[in-house]
């Protein structure tokens, strides 16, 4: 673990937070907590928290003691002054006066004692940094203390590494309780330099940021040179057969049997998204003869409890060619997993007075021998945060497993920190999106009526994916809305079976394809070139048939139905002069969409097709625009509003269609005119 403090870097974070009235003090905790929050094996997602007492103005303009302390929802690595909200410290300090405080008290005395009431609410170990009397108090769930205090000796063996520099805590549930204990420990051993909280994490402190944050680099690599003595060969591993499933055939079956069922009447489910991560390391973790028993064993450390439930599900090996069996096995490890889980609940529920709810008992963690884990979350930001939190397991269990035999916290203790309400608000509890949990493609994606309908999917709460030729306008496009872009040409086999391969090994499947690409050739019809027309062709009918052909095999191995949207235009159903070779390949796609709802609909997929027209920023480029309205003597503008409405269509038009119909969930085989009207191109 490198130190890396830079007195320059220090310096022009002190410069840049004074221009918006911050000062030193509060400056210098920003740029350690950012050092500590920027190294995964200290802290991940919101993990850790840090302090600096120090002096503030309240709005009476008096002068006070104050604690800023990591705020709710903010992320070490990334954090501002915001996030370290003030807090009046002495009305904190006379706490420890208490015998017993409740959480929810406790949470509401921090906030009636910040100095801004919109600030957001003070870490749960505020407490904590309170009744310890240092100015600057640095936390972590460093990987390597975890690996030595995850042991049946784990207390033993701090000793032999930290010496006097640190004391240890025995394990206590964070909170009221776990402030007094560490304050009274360190009271008794005042000289020490940190705290270890066994099987939770690492306190260090001091009387400025670089000696707190030196102390907590330090204290670290102590537990790191421990570590790195004396290793032994960790995981003997299974025998596996000759030539395995790959992620992307495995990750749409494990994602159909997560999915929860709701109103088993009207198909509906509760989708999960997947995140796949494999590494020789993981290979090994997954692929080791007693799997079972070290990775049920619990958490590393209490809070990842909250994001990948206490154990992970352990899968069967997915042999290649007999996908139907492990389609079989996996169920049956599912269902037995939720079982469990059902059982842990009630049991641990009982002895509260059952009154907790059961939250659902779909795994965050699956281990699949061979080819390494799925995390499972209800977003792609959730299942990454899942898939994070396992692989920082993988890394603590193997060092722990290396020197000694891995050990969690008690069961009960698991559940305590699951079901904890002060956990569990940091979920939140937002109304989901109509689409949230849904997978979207979108074929030329890059394009105008491609972005605006990835735009509209997401804000519809879609994880959307972008596809298109390789180039900036696909870079771009994809980094506008923060989504997964694919490049992809759709006019060849293998480009599209390897983008939806990749599709569902990275995000478990596909539940939306919108099928946009397209291009306008034009020529009259007895004297265009056949090389014309198999070109046209080849994009206007075929691409949409090779990607409608791979989303099925997706969606058919989910069992949770689906939607094919495919772009028809209006040249399907009202030919313009010189556009046959456009039209006839699009009147081929307007057929293909309603064929495969003829053909799928008895599993749940649904297609249906968008008729466009003189879209603004569609297929019409400028000159060609030019060129209409002069043949018809208009001018642009009047050219663009020549429909029924008077009114220009937009790209964005088209994505609300292609939205509507996504989610009219008994529509299909169905064709939306988006035109501004023409009758002539109207259907029924």
């Amino acid at each position: 673990m490198k130190n890396l403090w830079s007195a320059r870097d220090a310096k022009a974070c002190i410069a840049r937070c004074a221009i918006d009235g911050v000062g030193e003090d509060l400056a210098l905790r920003v740029y350690t907590s950012r050092l500590l929050g920027g190294e995964p094996a200290l802290v991940l997602h919101g993990g850790g928290n840090t302090s600096v007492k120090t002096r503030a103005r309240a709005a009476n303009g008096e002068e006070l003691d104050v604690l800023c302390v990591k705020g709710s929802g903010w992320d070490l690595g990334a954090i501002e002054p915001a996030g370290l909200p003030a807090v009046r410290l002495e009305p904190l300090r006379e706490l420890r006066k208490l015998d017993r405080l409740g959480d929810e008290e406790m949470i509401n005395l921090q906030r009636g004692n910040l100095l801004d009431s919109a600030a957001p609410n003070p870490s749960v170990e505020t407490l904590l940094h309170a009744f310890l009397p240092h100015k600057f108090i640095d936390h972590t769930h460093a990987n390597a203390v975890l690996a030595l205090t995850d042991q049946p000796d784990g207390e033993k063996i701090c000793r032999e590494v930290f010496g006097g520099r640190v004391a240890l805590v025995p394990y206590v549930m964070p909170g009221f309780a776990l402030a007094k204990a560490c304050a009274d420990i360190y009271e008794r051993t005042p000289d020490v330099e940190g705290l270890i909280l066994l099987k939770h994490g690492i306190f260090s402190f001091g009387g400025s940021a670089r000696q707190a944050y030196k102390r907590m680099i330090e204290l670290v690599n102590l537990a790191e040179n421990r570590l790195n003595k004396g290793r032994k060969r960790i995981f003997v591993a299974v025998k596996l057969p000759g030539k395995l499933a790959t992620p992307a055939e495995v990750a749409p079956i494990l994602r159909g049997l997560l999915a929860i069922e709701t109103d088993p009447g009207e198909g509906l489910h509760q989708r999960f998204l997947l995140s796949y991560r494999s590494s020789k390391k993981i290979q090994a973790y997954v692929g080791g003869s007693e799997v079972r028993r070290y990775a049920q064993a619990g958490t590393v450390t209490p809070d990842h409890a909250i994001r990948t439930k206490p154990w992970p599900a352990i899968l069967p090996v997915p042999q290649a060619g007999k996908l139907d069996r492990f389609v079989g096995q996996a169920a049956k490890a599912i269902a037995d997993y939720k079982a469990r889980y059902a059982a842990y609940f009630a049991r641990h529920n009982a002895k509260l007075g059952s009154a907790k709810t059961q939250l659902d008992a779909v795994p965050r963690v699956l281990l699949v021998p061979g080819l390494g884990l799925f995390a499972v979350g209800a977003s792609a930001r959730a299942a990454g945060i899942a898939g994070d939190l396992a692989e920082t397991t993988v890394e603590v269990v193997s060092a722990a497993e290396s020197i000694g035999r891995f050990t969690s916290i008690r069961e009960a203790d698991l559940f305590d920190i699951e079901y904890w309400s002060l956990e569990q608000a940091k979920l939140g509890r937002a109304e989901e999106a109509p689409l949230a949990r849904h997978i979207c493609a979108v074929t030329g994606g890059a394009g105008a009526i491609g972005r605006a309908t990835a735009a509209v999917f997401a804000r519809a709460g879609a994880e959307v994916v972008i596809l298109d030729l390789p180039g900036k306008a696909l870079e771009k496009a994809a980094d506008e809305l923060g989504a997964l872009g694919i490049a992809c040409d759709v006019t060849d086999d293998a480009s599209v079976t390897d983008a939806f391969a990749r599709i569902a090994e990275t995000h478990g499947g596909l539940d939306i394809l919108v099928s946009n690409a397209g291009a306008a050739w034009q020529g009259r019809i007895g004297e265009v070139s056949d090389a014309v027309l198999r070109r046209s062709f080849e994009l206007n009918f075929f691409a949409h048939q090779r990607a409608g052909k791979a989303a099925v095999a997706i969606m058919l191995k989910q069992g949770t139905g689906g939607v094919l949207l495919f772009n028809a235009s209006k040249q399907a159903v009202n030919p313009g002069p010189n556009f046959g070779p456009y039209g006839l390949p699009k009147a081929a796609t307007l057929s293909l969409a309603r064929q495969y709802a003829v053909d799928y609909g008895r599993e749940g997929i649904r297609s249906n097709a968008v008729n466009a027209d003189r879209i603004r920023s569609g297929l019409l480029t400028d000159e060609m625009v030019a060129a209409r309205a002069k043949a018809r003597k208009v001018s642009r503008k009047e050219y663009m509003r020549g429909n029924l409405l008077g009114l220009e269509v937009s790209a964005q038009d088209v994505g609300e269609a292609f939205l509507s119909l996504a989610l009219a969930r008994k529509t299909t085989g169905a064709v939306l005119t988006v035109d501004g009207g023409n009758i002539a191109a109207a259907l029924r």
